[in-house]
């Protein structure tokens, strides 16, 4: 009986031993917590990045990898996930708008994608390889848009060469709302 015991009572030091080693690193992890696409999931106040919503505006918050979008009049908020560049060279934050939008766009890879990727195509007609989706909305700088993807594991994480992309059926919805001049911000 006395040596079950022993056994035991060394099972259990051993035990309490690896926990107290592993204790910190446990603790350490409850307080982190996820570090993607939490805070982006929560509504944002339009009024913390724009003056007026003059046609509606559009936040694409790079960080959490969301779209916010809010009509002219205040009465329609919508949130989306996106994909965002895959890093901070191709990265450009700030103002600009909307001004031409395209069901069904064609692509042509710039030639920094082409240097950075010479098997591209040089050009790419709509349809379901294209990788700007069923919709594009281009922004006032060049070669920026807001556009879908036909491959969705890009959503939710850096994927692209620069532009925000959604979901096709997203990205529908959202081109039926937003209007020529709508402001847009990279955050």
């Amino acid at each position: 009986m006395s040596k079950d015991l022993s056994r035991r009572q060394a099972f259990s030091i051993g035990l309490a031993g690896l926990v107290a080693l592993g204790a910190p690193s446990i603790l350490r992890a409850q307080t982190v917590g996820p570090r993607h696409n939490t805070s982006g999931f929560r509504m944002q106040d339009w009024r913390d990045h724009f003056d007026s919503l003059g046609r509606g505006v559009i936040l694409a918050d790079l960080a959490s990898r969301a779209v916010h979008y809010w009509s002219g009049d205040g009465s329609d908020y919508r949130l989306y996930p996106s994909s965002i560049p895959i890093s901070e060279d191709l990265t450009r934050r700030g103002y600009t708008e909307v001004v031409r939008k395209r069901v069904g766009p064609d692509w042509t890879p710039t030639a920094d994608m082409r240097r950075r990727d010479p098997d591209l195509p040089a050009y790419l007609p709509p349809g379901p390889d294209n990788p700007l989706g069923t919709h594009a909305m281009y922004l006032s700088w060049p070669a920026y848009l807001i556009h879908g993807t036909h491959d969705t594991r890009k959503i939710g994480r850096p994927s692209s060469s620069g532009c925000v992309g959604l979901y096709n059926e997203h990205v529908a919805e959202l081109f039926a709302l937003v209007q020529i001049g709508t402001k847009v911000r990279l955050l």
